[in-house]
């Protein structure tokens, strides 16, 4: 009964690691990887940390700094990595930011064009992030010129802060982060990384940082390296960083 019992163990484990391996190969080909941890789930804060990969594995470009996460913390999210339930899940509206491992999109911003080689959509005054679950252009950024004003209705997402919301600067420049890209209802929508209000001022669920770090986080992706984005807790982080082929962070910037 033991030996069986060891053996029925042995294959879990087993299948268990092989279920992760199979998760890493959704990333296998990326270049490049930003990588934030925060301290626990329900944290507003964490550290950002960019790896690029070469022949002797992920190596740390530039130093660790500092960002801003959900007013609630982060929850898991929808991206490359399977879902996952071993702590809070992301629903739209609960003020958390999306935890796993993400695609990269496009840039955006204020400006016409942008110190990147990322795919870049100057934003205009008629740009929105759809937020109403059940719209058929739910999660996506739209112009309400080209799909329709019915189809931004309800929408609390106009992408041009600055002249919607009295200046707001947050989204001058900025990424998309590949969150539900499937479009789940209720499963959380317009995630971006972008700049922060200020150093204590958290989001209702995306990423913000100094006007600095973006760009030079801007100036650094490249499209062809496929980067990815990489949000966990700390203690998530260590339990799946070798399975996931995360980069080993080290302990001097832990």
């Amino acid at each position: 009964m033991r030996i069986h019992l060891l053996l029925i163990a042995i294959l879990t484990f087993a299948g268990a690691a092989t279920a992760a391996e199979d998760q890493a190969a959704a990333w296998s080909d990326a270049g490049q990887m930003v990588v934030v941890t925060t301290p626990g789930w329900s944290a507003d804060h964490g550290t950002l940390r960019t790896y690029a990969h070469t022949a002797d594995g992920w190596k740390e470009i530039g130093q660790p700094a500092p960002v801003t996460v959900g007013k609630a913390g982060v929850a898991w999210g929808l991206g490359l990595n399977a879902p996952r339930e071993d702590g809070p899940v992301k629903r739209e509206g609960d003020l958390r930011s999306p935890a796993g491992v993400f695609a990269i999109g496009e840039a955006f911003g204020y400006a016409g064009k942008a110190d990147t080689t990322m795919p870049y959509r100057a934003l205009s005054a008629t740009d929105y992030c759809v937020d109403v679950s059940g719209s058929p252009q739910y999660n996506r950024i739209v112009d309400a010129r080209v799909v329709g004003e019915q189809a931004v209705q309800g929408s609390t997402e106009p992408m041009r802060r600055d002249i919607h919301a009295h200046g707001d600067q947050r989204y001058r420049e900025g990424f998309v982060i590949e969150h539900n890209p499937q479009q789940r209802a209720q499963g959380g929508s317009c995630i971006f990384a972008h700049l922060w209000k200020s150093p204590a001022d958290a989001t209702t669920g995306c990423t913000a940082m100094a006007p600095a770090l973006m760009q030079r986080l801007l100036a650094w992706l490249k499209p062809q390296d496929h980067p990815v984005f990489v949000l966990l807790p700390e203690p998530a982080y260590a339990k799946l960083q070798a399975a996931w082929r995360l980069p080993a962070l080290g302990e001097g910037n832990r």
